[in-house]
């Protein structure tokens, strides 16, 4: 760019924050449920890593959470075996898990505690740079 911009700095991390009604069912939804390692107790927020550089971060605000627009997708390889441990686990299921020609994936959706929908899928795409 050639605009006279200031270099564009890098970025180390992303982590996203979801509000919650309570802490504790949370956390245990995401380190025990999904078998995320916490990286940090704020107290009033927990971080979890998903994966190198990338960090979900769950923060008690009753009454405050909204999940309405919001997916938190995990990308893996093995769609039906998450399927397997979350339906073992009761986690509540909003879509089996299907082939979606539209988007070139493969994917299942869940309710965390909160209502937050949780995709897990696998890219067809061999254009998909995360691999």
């Amino acid at each position: 760019m050639t605009s006279g911009a200031a270099p564009i700095p890098s970025i180390g991390e992303l982590i996203t924050f979801l509000y919650v009604e309570d802490l504790e069912r949370s956390g245990r939804f995401y380190a025990g449920t999904l078998g995320l390692p916490l990286v940090i107790d704020q107290g009033f927020c927990r971080i979890f890593r998903v994966a190198t550089g990338a960090f979900l971060g769950v923060c008690e605000r009753p009454g405050r959470s909204s999940p309405a627009g919001l997916i938190v997708t995990l990308v893996s390889e093995d769609v039906d075996g998450w399927h397997d441990r979350l339906t073992a686990l009761g986690v509540p299921v909003e879509q089996a898990p299907r082939q979606n020609d539209m988007y070139g994936v493969y994917h299942a959706f869940y309710r965390d505690p909160d209502g937050y929908l949780v995709e897990i899928q696998r890219f067809h795409d061999p254009g998909w740079a995360g691999r």
